[in-house]
């Protein structure tokens, strides 16, 4: 049995703050000119696929298990909202066939992190890098993302029975 999940999250950034900063982007930290605004740590890639995962299971999304209204996972690290998606998938007998992640944004540049995230997300999926493909591209500079207002980002994931 296979199930097909798609995710969908976006964060703005925080126009207030002025400096060079680091967001998180799959796990992995990334020099950026603005923090993207967020109950956790704001990592709109993992986001993503956690809200893809539980949709191929069927589970409801992001926002069900991990509400932004609860203090607990207020700065929270998303690799550990992650890794309690995975222990829910997994003890449903459900593994990681593919996942398949797009990130939009016009800035920050990605392409040097790809290869950690790769590593840093295979690890979390329990699965190889080789079973995940991250891409980024631009808007070119047309919308919320080519205004440099924020990051979006979408995953889809093939979840199959253990």
């Amino acid at each position: 049995m296979m199930r097909i999940g798609h995710g969908f999250d976006v964060h703005r950034f925080d126009d207030s703050h002025s400096g060079a900063t680091d967001i998180k982007l799959g796990g992995v930290t990334i020099a950026s000119e603005k923090p993207l605004l967020a109950h956790s740590d704001g990592d709109v890639l993992i986001h993503a696929l956690c809200d893809a995962l539980l949709g191929a299971a069927g589970l409801g999304d992001i926002g069900e298990h991990f509400p932004d209204t609860d203090i607990q996972y207020q700065n929270a690290d998303s690799r550990l909202l992650l890794r309690k998606v995975m222990t829910e998938l997994n003890d449903l007998g459900w593994r990681v066939g593919n996942a398949d992640i797009t990130l939009v944004a016009q800035t920050p540049k990605v392409a040097p992190y790809k290869q950690g995230m790769l590593k840093v997300l295979a690890s979390d999926l329990a699965c190889e890098p080789a079973q995940i493909n991250i891409k980024a591209t631009t808007t070119e500079g047309l919308g919320y993302t080519g205004r440099k207002e924020g990051i979006a980002c979408h995953a889809v994931v093939l979840l199959t029975r253990v």
